[in-house]
């Protein structure tokens, strides 16, 4: 259970008053017909998935993070207010696992954004400092496929000089063939900058 804090959203302030770790689904596991919203989110392990949830929730440790890439081998749905979730989907790209783990990954992904029927949007998160490599491009695309346009988060902008985040978002955007009014938000589990943005773009979606 959260404290109630406020969070703001298209000029009206969300209130968070409970976030858990309430279905966790692996490899053979039945997707559940949550029957409500869910804003999904992607991205190669070690990107910060964990750390933008715990930041979006004011939490510290609701979702589990980790040094060592690759942790999350769940997709994990965190319920939010009794009335929407979060969807946390397995990194991909985790290049030590054995080709049969990144298969496994990779198809519980799948299986997902194929089976949802109340997926709003997936937010892909990529690492501002780099250029967005295949596998980021390749799961855009994919993305794209469904139907759906992603938004992106440029993740770790608290590591970039402020004077060069513009210059690594056009980067990030060219190499994704985003258009220009695609949504690509700079965020930094840190400094929470961007939080704001992210909940007004689920604000919006919701």
């Amino acid at each position: 259970m959260l404290p109630a804090s406020g969070i703001l959203v298209n000029e009206v302030i969300m209130i968070i008053r409970e976030a858990s770790l309430d279905i966790v689904c692996g490899p053979t596991s039945t997707l559940p017909a949550t029957g409500q919203p869910e804003i999904a989110f992607a991205g190669r392990s070690n990107v910060g998935k964990s750390s933008l949830i715990n930041a979006l929730l004011n939490r510290k440790s609701l979702a589990r993070t980790s040094a060592s890439p690759g942790k999350t081998q769940t997709i994990n749905f965190y319920h939010v207010n009794s009335s929407f979730y979060l969807v946390d989907l397995p990194g991909y790209g985790y290049t030590t696992a054995s080709p049969a783990v990144r298969q496994s990954w990779g198809r519980m992904i799948e299986r997902y954004l194929n089976r949802s029927e109340t997926l709003k949007d997936v937010f892909l998160l990529v690492d501002i400092r780099h250029e967005p490599n295949a596998n980021d491009r390749q799961m855009y695309d994919w993305i794209v496929s469904k139907g759906i346009r992603p938004s992106v988060i440029a993740t770790k902008a608290d590591k970039v000089r402020p004077g060069q985040i513009t210059k690594q978002l056009e980067i990030c955007r060219k190499a994704l063939g985003m258009g220009e009014e695609e949504p690509l938000i700079p965020f930094s589990a840190q400094t929470k900058r961007g939080r704001d943005e992210i909940w007004e773009r689920i604000g919006f979606l919701l």
